[in-house]
């Protein structure tokens, strides 16, 4: 039977577990903060608002609903949704109850979302109305899944209850609930906090962290401005809250780390926090920033900053005095777009930050008002534990020039969901220290600084989205007019990279961009599918076979110069 809350027993103090202790649990933390400003608006999500006391009322409310669904501790559930209060509130109730929240990428397609769904063993999901088709379709081939919520979002998608297991509107669940916060025994730093992300093979892999880890690695320890050093005890996090206006603009979906860690950050400082809603509009962004007064806001590369630059030399200026810090993750930002924000944000700070699931927040680069922006990757404020590497696993001398690989230590995941190779793979002990050895190869500056020269692997960074090469080259060679492919990024103005593939067709046949486009979709989410093709005579491979991605790189170039 899952374990799961006595809602008959009275609450303990606020904030606090079944013990009376105020632990680095996130649900511990957040309802701590969430009393202490009842009444401050947390949360602007397209035309709702919520106190926190509105958004914890919510939560408790979800809780005890997903309870008498038979949802508990270590169960894992699904988040199936573009950005809405009911993604955070589902990341709240779960944290209540010991469960664990799974972010689901809305893009991926039936074999990506099937593999997801019984990897994570999803006992429910919480799934928004346009989306809830994709997993009517595999819902057979997912035994675990027993209960799912079925979020509105105005799409009119026509699906038949029948097909979801357990479905129910999440409103009317909502309003059948009791809102009393849920007692939870035995919640603590211990419980798990999941984000799953891409794999080597292209298929998402969950990152499994301890909260308590978690807070310090992904939620800045109560630092959100990495000013005032990570507090020592959960009951500093209160003393840490805000007594003035501020207001983070989450650019970025919540199925992404990235954004539910700054919201996090931000929520656990009593700030409000904005959502953007629907696709990405850059008229739409810097009217939301006008008229919420944003104070900071992240985008993940050019994909976002560029469209913002246009829309403002076409559209601009706004008002945004309110704005004092612009933050960029996910992907680089290239100098010339850094240089545009910097002429018309002259007032702002500029960050640049790195990390991954994997490693969470390991570094950012600050650039003042009027500071030059020509140091591209180059990162000097670096997460105490995060080194770089040689071969031989000794930390670069700074100002060598050596190139290494990028290894973290201290607050790190437990492990990889389900992936006992992988994890030994990325986990790794050196001289009795725990690493996560990552793929991004950098060098040292005689200062201390990291610069960051691109992947190991040969990962595609396309708007921030991660494509592996081997997994669209598998499906790409199921097509009859290819005979051989390399998948590789050529450089892209906005996206940072284009997915490129070099094609050697099958003698007689021409392989066209959109036939293997179209061909592709079936088992490739659409930002993986090439968006160029280059055809070759022969793909040039290694004696034993292996792919020479440096020509296929070059080839590709050259194809798109």
């Amino acid at each position: 039977m899952t374990e799961g809350p006595d809602t008959a027993q009275p609450a303990d103090a606020p904030g606090t577990t079944g013990s009376g202790r105020l632990s680095f649990n996130i649900a511990d933390l957040w309802e701590a903060v969430s009393d202490r400003v009842a009444d401050r608006e947390a949360l602007v999500v397209g035309t709702r608002r919520l106190t926190y006391g509105q958004l914890e009322e919510r939560a408790n409310r979800l809780a005890n609903h997903l309870t008498a669904a038979g949802v508990g501790a270590g169960d894992f559930v699904g988040c199936h949704m573009s950005n809405c209060s009911e993604y955070l509130e589902t990341l709240l109730a779960c944290f209540k109850l010991r469960a664990v929240p799974v972010n689901v990428n809305y893009r991926y397609v039936a074999d990506e979302l099937r593999h997801l769904y019984a990897d994570a063993g999803l006992v429910a999901t919480v799934v928004h109305r346009s989306f809830a088709p994709a997993v009517a379709a595999i819902a057979g081939d997912l035994p675990d899944l027993r209960h799912t919520l079925l979020v509105e979002d105005g799409s009119g998608e026509e699906v038949d209850p029948a097909d979801l297991p357990g479905a129910v509107g999440y409103d009317d669940a909502l309003a059948a609930a009791p809102a009393d916060r849920p007692r939870v025994p035995d919640r603590g730093e211990d419980d798990l906090y999941v984000i799953y992300t891409g794999g080597t093979t292209g298929l998402p892999k969950g990152v499994v962290w301890r909260m308590g880890d978690a807070f310090f690695g992904c939620l800045g320890g109560g630092d959100p401005m990495r000013m005032n050093g990570p507090v020592e005890r959960p009951e500093e996090v209160l003393d840490r809250v805000i007594d003035f206006d501020f207001v983070f603009y989450a650019l970025a979906p919540l199925m992404h780390a990235a954004a539910q860690w700054v919201s996090f950050m931000w929520f656990l400082s009593g700030a409000k926090v904005v959502l953007h809603q629907g696709p990405f509009d850059a008229g739409e962004v810097w009217r939301t920033i006008e008229g919420e007064k944003v104070s900071t806001t992240t985008v993940v590369g050019d994909a976002m900053a560029r469209p913002l630059c246009d829309d403002w030399d076409e559209h601009g200026p706004y008002d945004v005095a309110s704005l004092f810090a612009f933050s960029n993750g996910g992907a680089p930002l290239s100098v010339a777009t850094k240089e545009r924000l910097q002429a018309m944000l002259p007032n702002c700070v500029l960050t640049d930050g790195f990390g991954s699931s994997e490693t969470g927040i390991q570094g950012s680069q600050r650039l003042q008002p009027g500071e030059s922006a020509s140091a591209n990757a180059r990162f000097d404020n670096v997460a105490e534990g995060t080194v770089v590497l040689d071969e031989q696993h000794r930390p670069v001398e700074p100002g060598s020039g050596v190139v290494g690989r990028v290894a973290h230590s201290g607050y790190l995941p437990l492990r990889y969901h389900n992936a006992p190779e992988k994890t030994a793979e990325t986990f790794v002990e050196i001289d009795g220290t725990r690493y996560v050895v990552s793929g991004d190869m950098a060098t040292v500056e005689a200062d201390g600084s990291v610069t960051l020269l691109g992947r190991g692997s040969q990962c595609i960074n396309t708007g921030g989205e991660k494509v592996y090469p081997e997994e669209v080259e598998s499906v790409l060679k199921g097509h009859p007019s290819v005979y051989d492919v390399l998948v590789v990024g050529v450089p892209h103005e906005r996206w940072g990279e284009q997915v490129t593939a070099v094609v050697q067709p099958v003698r007689g046949t021409t392989p066209d961009l959109e036939e293997l486009r179209e061909f592709g979709r079936a088992s490739l989410a659409g930002y993986k599918l090439p968006r160029a093709i280059v055809v070759v005579d022969s793909v040039v491979r290694s004696p034993a076979g292996k792919a020479d991605y440096r020509w296929a790189r070059s080839t590709a170039e050259a194809g798109a110069a």
